[in-house]
C-alpha cells in the first residue's frame, strides 16, 4: 500500500523551544552530596504536600530512583496516565515531556500537576500544530483519527483515539477489522511500522522524534557485525532501515521485559539511552549496547538522549514541590475534548488485558466465549 505523507515544513524546532535552548537548559552534574541532599529533600516535599511523583523511563537515573523509594512509579508513557488518574494523591508530579503532564490533567482535572520544567516539551508535539493538523483532519473527514500520545491537548482535542507504541498496534488493527481508513499522526516511522504490520489504509502525517530518528541502518549493520551474537531492540519510532534488523520492537516497556527475560548476554538498544538505566537495574548480569547515531567521523557515535527529557533534574523538582513553579493547566473545552481519544485508549487497553488473562486461565472470556 502506499505511504502518503501530509508534510508539514516546519517540523524542527525554533525559538525558545528549540534544542540549542533545551540542552541550555539542562541542569549542570551534581555533586554526590547535592544529590543526596536534594533527594532527601525532595523526598520529605512529597510526603509533606501529599504528593506522588511520576516519571518516565527516559529521564534522570536520580529522578526515577527516587519515584519508586517514594511510592511513585517509573513506566511508559501508558503507564503513567493510568498511574496519575488511579492515585489517590491530589498532587502529581510529572517527570518527562509536557504532552504527558497534559494527559495527566486531561484524566484529572481535579488534581494539581506540576513538572520539574514547563519548558521540557517534544519534537513530535512541536512538528504538529493544532491549527495545521485540525485543517488536515478536516480535508479528510471520512478517516478515524488516530493520534500519538506525543501530541499536545489541543490536538487529541481533535482525535477519535489516542494511541502509546505498547497499544497502537492492537488498536489500529481492531480499527481496520471494522473497516475504517486512519488519518495518523505525528511520527511517521511509527506509522509506517503499523501500516506494515496491520495492512491498515493509513494517512500519514510527516512528523519525527529527533532521537529516533537519527539511528543509522548502516552503522547498526557494522555494530552487528562486531556483536553477533547480541539481540537487537528498537522503539519503532526508528526508521525503516533499523528497525528491519529488529529482533524485538516494541514500546519502552517491551524493550525492557526483553533484557529482563531474554537468555541472551548482549542487547544493542536503539532508543533514548535514558532507558538504560531501568536496564541495569533489573538485568545487571547484562551487556547494554547503544545503537549507533551516527557515523565513525562524528564526535558522539551513541548519543540518543532527548534533550527536553534531559531538563527534568532533582533541584527542579524540588523547586515545583517548594514553589508551586510548572503547574499543567488545560482550559475547557480542550481538556473534556481531548479526554475522549484518551479514555477509549484506556478501555480497550483494560479490555483486552482483562481477555488475555482470562484465555491464559483457560476461562470464558465474556463476549466471547470459550477461551
Amino acid at each position: 500500500m502506499e505511504q502518503v505523507l501530509y508534510d508539514f515544513a516546519r517540523q524542527d524546532a525554533q525559538g525558545a523551544t528549540c534544542t540549542a535552548h533545551a540542552w541550555a537548559k539542562v541542569p549542570a552534574p551534581l555533586t554526590p552530596s547535592q544529590r543526596q541532599q536534594l533527594k532527601a529533600r525532595a523526598a520529605e516535599l512529597l510526603k509533606a504536600k501529599g504528593a506522588v511523583l511520576v516519571a518516565h523511563y527516559y529521564v534522570d537515573g536520580d529522578l526515577q530512583d527516587l519515584a519508586q523509594e517514594t511510592g511513585g512509579i517509573v513506566s511508559d508513557s501508558l503507564e503513567m496516565a493510568r498511574f496519575g488518574r488511579d492515585h489517590a494523591a491530589q498532587t502529581l508530579v510529572v517527570a518527562g515531556v509536557k504532552f504527558m503532564g497534559e494527559s495527566a490533567k486531561i484524566l484529572s482535572p481535579e488534581k494539581r500537576v506540576l513538572m520539574p520544567d514547563l519548558d521540557a516539551t517534544c519534537s513530535l508535539d512541536l512538528g504538529c500544530p493544532a491549527e495545521d493538523f485540525a485543517a488536515f483532519c478536516d480535508a479528510h473527514p471520512d478517516r478515524t483519527v488516530v493520534v500519538y500520545a506525543n501530541t499536545s491537548a489541543a490536538v487529541k482535542a481533535r482525535a477519535d483515539w489516542m494511541v502509546t507504541s505498547s497499544c497502537a498496534l492492537e488498536i489500529v488493527s481492531e480499527l481496520k477489522a471494522r473497516g475504517e481508513k486512519i488519518l495518523w499522526a505525528p511520527d511517521r516511522h511509527l506509522g509506517r511500522y503499523i501500516q506494515e504490520q496491520t495492512g491498515a489504509d493509513m494517512l500519514m502525517w510527516n512528523g519525527a522524534c529527533i532521537v529516533h530518528d537519527e539511528f543509522k541502518g548502516l552503522e547498526l549493520e557494522l555494530l552487528r557485525e562486531q556483536h553477533p551474537q547480541a539481540l537487537i531492540l528498537v522503539h519503532p519510532e526508528s526508521p525503516a532501515s533499523v528497525v528491519a534488523q529488529a529482533d524485538v520492537v516494541g514500546s519502552t516497556s517491551a524493550l525492557i521485559k526483553a533484557v529482563v527475560e531474554g537468555s541472551a548476554r548482549e542487547y544493542v538498544v536503539a532508543t533514548d539511552n535514558g532507558i538504560l538505566h531501568a536496564m541495569r537495574q533489573l538485568a545487571p548480569g547484562k551487556v547494554l549496547i547503544e545503537a549507533p547515531t551516527a557515523g565513525n567521523s562524528a564526535t558522539c557515535k551513541s548519543c540518543a538522549h532527548c534533550p527536553w527529557m534531559a531538563m527534568n533534574g532533582l533541584q527542579g523538582l524540588v523547586d515545583c514541590l517548594e514553589h508551586g513553579t510548572g503547574e499543567i493547566r488545560v482550559e475547557e473545552p480542550i481538556r473534556s475534548q481531548a479526554l475522549g481519544c484518551i479514555d477509549r485508549m484506556l478501555d480497550f487497553t483494560a479490555q483486552l488485558k482483562a481477555r488475555k488473562a482470562a484465555q491464559a486461565a483457560g476461562a470464558l472470556v465474556p463476549g466471547i466465549g470459550a477461551a
